[in-house]
């Protein structure tokens, strides 16, 4: 009788245990392909990020739920992680609350600004030479100029997120970050024995970024505005329009002002137009863009690129650009991606 009355509380103990505990998501992708661009032999590459992510919710009753992310990055030939001087959790590291006042977050990851903006980029916001989010599509922008060389330019650590809840197809998006420096330093208006901003300064202001989003129905649009630890300067506007079931248009422009570290010419304007198109299980991808800083040469960037499914988790691609400024550079990639 003792046995049963013992193996029945324990019965009770575990699920009320698996009834509190957190709903956990184990998710990733691996990019892998063969990239050819100027000036450089045939390599093994990616197109994409490569990740590997957890994340979770928790049920705290009310309409209130904790949720957390974790996500590393990694290299898809070597199978190390993305870069050495990058965090474990390059990709993102946040946890925070959701409810009927919107989610709050607090940690490291992308930007408002970036996250948005990446949604009207027609490479769908992949990280390579083939596409424009990294570089024309936010006018060579670099949201963590403080942070040490090769980390990313488009994550924040210690920093604080708020995403409104939708209403009406609108959305607010909103994160301010500390003032903390992580090591990096900036050149600025000093010199390379005196940088403007030494390596470990804090920065001058505490670095905010902001968007607003509009979804619903056949048509999206996006503005989008974000100061760094600089004090650089960014805004964009973006828009999409579905135009058929299988044809997607969407373009940016974007201005990026860096007037308080560069001493002459210190904005830079860009645009891009880009197009999708499905073709049964393929789609198509088109863009044109350019980079115009004051009083330096224009950059000009032609991207077309072709994705076939294979299943809805693993597609081929293959890409082509040519990028003109100075010099011109045409890159050329061919893999596979699957994410699970």
């Amino acid at each position: 009788m003792k046995t049963s009355l013992m193996a029945a509380a324990l019965l009770g103990a575990f699920a009320g245990a698996a009834h509190a505990q957190t709903a956990v998501q184990i998710y990733g992708t691996v990019d892998a392909g063969i990239q050819k661009q100027t000036g450089q032999t045939l390599s093994i590459g990616k197109r994409a990020a490569n990740t590997l992510g957890f994340k979770g919710t928790e049920d705290l009753g009310n309409g209130l739920k904790a949720l957390f992310h974790l996500e590393i990055r990694y290299e898809p030939d070597t199978g190390t992680l993305e870069r050495t001087n990058r965090p474990l959790f390059q990709g993102q590291s946040r946890v925070g609350l959701q409810g009927d006042f919107g989610m709050v977050r607090i940690g490291r990851g992308l930007t408002p600004y970036w996250e948005t903006i990446g949604a009207f980029d027609p490479w769908h916001a992949v990280p390579n030479q083939g596409g424009f989010y990294t570089d024309l599509t936010v006018a060579g922008y670099n949201a963590q100029p403080l942070d040490p060389s090769g980390t990313g330019n488009n994550r924040w650590a210690n920093a604080f997120w708020y995403n409104s809840p939708v209403v009406s197809g609108f959305q607010l998006n909103a994160a301010i970050a500390t003032k903390e420096g992580n090591g990096g330093s900036v050149i600025g208006r000093g010199t390379a024995a005196a940088p403007q901003y030494p390596a470990g300064a804090e920065a001058t202001s505490n670095p905010f970024s902001v968007s607003a989003t509009y979804n619903n129905g056949p048509a999206a649009l996006m503005l989008g505005y974000e100061r760094n630890a600089v004090e650089t300067k960014v805004m964009s506007v973006g828009a999409s329009f579905m135009v058929t079931p299988d044809l997607k248009l969407m373009g940016t422009a974007t201005r990026q002002d860096q007037e308080n570290t560069v001493f002459v010419n210190p904005k830079t304007k860009a645009w891009v137009l880009g197009a999708n198109y499905a073709l049964g299980p393929g789609k198509v991808l088109a863009g044109y863009g350019q980079k115009d800083p004051d009083g330096q040469v224009k950059t000009k960037q032609m991207s077309l690129g072709y994705e076939y499914s294979l299943s809805k988790r693993t597609y081929l691609y293959v890409d082509a650009s040519r990028k003109k400024a100075q010099n011109s550079v045409n890159y050329y990639d061919l893999g596979v991606n699957h994410s699970f």
